[in-house]
C-alpha cells in the first residue's frame, strides 16, 4: 500500500513538472506569445469600453464618413461611430464566448469523463456523441435562435448546445487512454472512492486537451453569434460584431462604404486566429519533442 500510494504522488510530481515544461516551452513560442497578448487586448478593451468610447446610439450628422481623425473607422448610414461600435460590440461578444464556452466545457467534459471512467455509460455517451456530431448544425441553430427568440441567454444557450459534442468528443478520446494507464489501477487499490480518482486523477491527465478546448470553443462562438446575429437573431438591444455587419447589410452599406464592414470583420479575424495560434502553440510547448528542438 504505500508503495502504491508512493507510486501515485511520484505521478502528480511528474504532472507539476510536466506542467512547468510547458509554459516555459510556451513562453518561447513568439507567435503564442503575441497571440495571448492580442487576446488580452481584447478583453481589456471589452471591460474598459466605458473608458475608450461613448456607447454608439441615437443618430449623427456625419452618415457614412470615410475613417478620419475625427472617427477613425468611420460612420455608419445613421452616422454613429463605428469605432464606439467595435469596442463596445467586443464586451458583448467576449461575454457570448465566455459564457457559452464555459458551459458547453462544463457539460462536455463531465460527459466525457464519466463515459470513460464509467464503461457502461461510454456506449450510451459515444453514441450520442456521434449522433449530435452528423446533425447539420448551423441550421438547426437558426432554427432553434428563431423559435426562442433573439435575446444574450439565447444565443449562450444555443451555442453552448451544439459546442459541447466536439468538446466531450476531444476530452473523451484522452480520458480513455488515461483510465487504462497503470497509475489508474493503483488509485482504485488504495480504496479512494470514483469521485475522488476523477477528481484527482483524471481531470489533471486531460487537463491540457480541456484548455485548448476552452480557447478553441470559444473562438467558435463568437463566430457562431456573428453568424446568427448578421443573420438578425442576435440580441438586438446590445451591440456585437455581428450586429455591425447586419446593419450594414440591411442599410445597404456593404457595398458602398468598406468601412462599415472590414473592422468588426478584422476584429473577428483577430480574436479567432489568435485563439487558434494559442492552441497549436499549446500543443508544441506539450509536445517534449518539440520542447528538445
Amino acid at each position: 500500500m504505500t508503495t502504491t500510494v508512493a507510486g501515485l504522488d511520484s505521478v502528480t510530481n511528474d504532472q507539476v513538472t510536466a506542467a512547468r515544461a510547458t509554459w516555459s516551452a510556451f513562453r518561447r513560442n513568439p507567435l503564442g506569445m503575441i497571440s495571448v497578448g492580442i487576446l488580452v487586448l481584447l478583453v481589456v478593451v471589452a471591460i474598459c469600453a466605458p473608458l475608450i468610447a461613448t456607447y454608439p446610439s441615437g443618430y449623427g450628422d456625419q452618415v457614412l464618413q470615410a475613417p478620419s481623425g475625427a472617427h477613425w473607422f468611420g460612420t455608419d448610414n445613421l452616422g454613429r461611430d463605428i469605432f464606439a461600435e467595435v469596442v463596445w460590440g467586443a464586451r458583448l461578444s467576449i461575454v457570448i464566448a465566455a459564457l457559452s464556452s464555459a458551459l458547453a466545457i462544463a457539460i462536455g467534459v463531465v460527459v466525457a469523463v464519466l463515459g470513460a471512467y464509467f464503461p457502461k455509460v461510454d456506449t450510451i455517451v459515444g453514441t450520442v456523441v456521434d449522433l449530435c456530431l452528423s446533425l447539420p448544425v448551423l441550421p438547426l441553430m437558426i432554427l432553434v435562435a428563431a423559435l426562442a427568440g433573439p435575446s444574450l441567454v439565447t444565443l449562450v444557450l444555443v451555442i453552448a448546445f451544439f459546442s459541447w459534442p466536439e468538446v466531450t468528443r476531444v476530452v473523451r478520446s484522452q480520458a480513455l487512454s488515461v483510465v487504462r494507464l497503470p497509475y489508474m489501477d493503483a488509485a482504485k487499490l488504495t480504496g479512494g472512492s470514483s469521485v475522488w480518482i476523477i477528481r484527482k486523477h483524471l481531470l489533471p491527465a486531460v487537463a491540457p486537451v480541456i484548455v485548448v478546448s476552452v480557447v478553441l470553443t470559444a473562438s467558435r462562438a463568437v463566430l457562431s453569434a456573428a453568424g446568427l446575429a448578421f443573420l438578425g437573431l442576435g440580441d438586438p438591444t446590445s451591440w456585437s460584431w455581428g450586429r455591425i455587419l447586419y446593419e450594414a447589410q440591411q442599410s445597404g452599406a456593404m457595398q458602398s462604404a468598406w468601412w462599415t464592414t472590414l473592422f468588426p470583420s478584422l476584429a473577428m479575424l483577430f480574436l479567432v486566429v489568435s485563439a487558434t495560434l494559442i492552441s497549436i502553440a499549446y500543443n508544441d510547448a506539450r509536445n517534449p519533442r518539440a520542447r528538445e528542438d
